[in-house]
C-alpha cells in the first residue's frame, strides 16, 4: 500500500473495470428450477402469483438471470466473497496492476451478517497483506456510496490507487430451502422473479489534471426517507436473535412493497422521488444534458425505467440515452451501477466530452445516489 501526500490529491479516473455472472444464463421459466419449487406456501398466495406472472415478465422483461445454485445439488456455487474477486480479478488486470498496488478497498452490498466483514475477507482473498478497507451496506446505493469513497479518498489525497466492489447473491434469500414457506406472502413471493446474482468492479486512480480517459466528475447521496415507511427488508431486530425463533416467525423473510403502496410514497404531488433527487444533484453539479451519452438508470424493471423517463425528458435528458443490461442478466441490485460501466467501457466506443449519468432510488428507506462520469 502506498499513501500519498495529502497536499496531493487530484483526478480520479476509472482505468479497469471487470464483471462477473455465475452459472449458465437462465430463462424465466426456469427460475424456479434454480431457485426451488415452493411447495409448501399458501395456496392462495401461488394462485395469486400464477395469475400474476405473465403480467409480471412482461413489466420486468426480463430474457435471462444468473444465480449462483447448482439446481441438482441445491448448493451454492458462489458466495458474495468470492464473486467480488473474481469481478476484482478482471478490473485489476484491465488496469495492468497487481492487487499489493491497492491502497484502498471499498465495498459495497445490500446488507451483511457476516464477521468479518466482506472488504477484508476480499483483501485476503486477493493476497493483498496491508490496505485501507470499508465495507458499505445500503441496499441499491451501497455500490455508489463506495465508489463515492474511493474518489473522496483520491480527492483529498490519502489514497492513489482504489478497488471499488460490489456483489449482490439475492438467491440465497430466494431459493426455497431459505424460506419458512406456510409464512410466504405476496410481499416476499414477488422478489423471487426478478432479482439475480453478479458482481463487478473498477480500479480508481489519481491522474494529473491533463488526463485523457474516463473520470469521475462527481457523486452524490442523500436520504430523502425520513417521514416515509420502509418499503423493502426484514423483519431482524438490531440484535441476534434465537436463529430457530427467528425462522418460526418468518422475520428473517425479504420483503418489497409493490403496486399502490409504493407508488404512493414513490411519487409526491410534486414529483417523484426519484427526479426530484436528480434534479438536487445535477443543480449541485450541472453538465450538459446534450452530452449525456448515457444515462444509466438502476431501477429492477423496464417499466419502472420507462416511467421515470418521462420525467427525465421534461428535464432535457434524451430517451434513447437510456442505458440498461437487465434484459440479459436480471436485476442484480448494487452491482448493476459498476457493471454497466464495464460494459459501456468495453463495447461502446466514447469520444472527448461524453458523459455517463447514473442515479438510483432505492425503496428499503428511500436512500438515493448517482454519479456523473466524463470522457476526456
Amino acid at each position: 500500500m502506498t499513501s500519498v501526500n495529502r497536499s496531493e490529491g487530484g483526478l480520479a479516473a476509472i482505468t479497469g473495470s471487470g464483471s462477473y455472472l455465475p452459472g449458465p444464463p437462465v430463462q424465466p421459466d426456469q427460475v424456479d428450477r434454480y431457485l426451488g419449487e415452493l411447495t409448501a406456501a399458501p395456496p392462495r398466495v401461488i394462485r395469486w402469483f400464477n395469475r400474476i406472472r405473465p403480467l409480471m415478465q412482461e413489466l420486468v422483461e426480463v430474457g435471462f438471470y444468473h444465480f449462483a445454485v447448482d439446481p441438482v445439488t441445491r448448493q451454492f456455487t458462489d458466495d458474495n466473497v468470492t464473486m467480488a474477486v473474481k469481478a476484482a480479478r478482471k478490473a485489476l488486470e484491465d488496469a495492468c496492476i497487481a492487487p499489493g498496488d491497492i491502497d484502498f478497498i471499498a465495498y459495497g452490498s445490500p446488507h451483511q451478517d457476516q464477521m468479518p466483514t466482506a472488504s477484508v475477507r476480499i483483501q485476503e482473498a486477493l493476497g493483498i497483506e496491508h490496505c485501507a478497507e470499508i465495507s458499505v451496506h445500503a441496499n441499491c446505493t451501497s455500490a455508489y456510496k463506495a465508489l463515492m469513497l474511493g474518489c473522496d479518498m483520491i480527492r483529498n489525497g490519502r489514497y492513489k490507487t482504489v478497488l471499488v466492489i460490489s456483489a449482490n447473491i439475492s438467491s440465497s434469500e430466494l431459493v426455497a430451502e431459505y424460506y419458512n414457506q406456510p409464512l410466504i406472502t405476496r410481499e416476499s413471493l414477488f422478489l423471487r422473479y426478478f432479482l439475480s446474482d453478479g458482481a463487478a468492479a473498477l480500479v480508481l486512480q489519481a491522474v494529473p489534471p491533463d488526463y485523457r480517459g474516463l473520470v469521475v466528475e462527481d457523486t452524490y447521496i442523500e436520504s430523502v426517507g425520513g417521514k416515509k415507511p420502509s418499503a423493502m427488508g426484514n423483519q431482524r431486530p438490531a440484535y441476534f436473535m434465537n436463529p430457530k425463533k427467528e425462522f418460526e416467525s418468518g422475520y428473517h423473510h425479504l420483503s418489497q412493497l409493490f403496486q399502490e403502496e409504493l407508488r404512493a410514497n414513490f411519487h409526491d404531488p410534486d414529483g417523484s422521488v426519484f427526479v426530484k433527487g436528480l434534479r438536487r444533484m445535477l443543480t449541485r453539479h450541472p453538465v450538459d444534458l446534450k452530452k449525456i451519452r448515457f444515462f444509466q438508470v438502476n431501477f429492477p424493471s423496464k417499466h419502472i425505467s420507462g416511467l421515470v423517463m418521462d420525467e427525465c425528458e421534461a428535464l432535457g435528458i434524451d430517451r434513447e440515452t437510456l442505458y440498461t443490461k437487465m434484459q440479459t442478466m436480471g436485476y442484480i441490485g448494487p452491482p448493476m451501477a459498476l457493471l454497466c460501466l464495464d460494459k459501456i467501457r468495453k463495447e461502446e466506443h466514447l469520444i472527448p466530452g461524453d458523459i455517463i449519468l447514473s442515479f438510483v432510488t432505492e425503496v428499503s428507506k428511500f436512500m438515493q445516489a448517482g454519479y456523473i462520469l466524463k470522457q476526456r
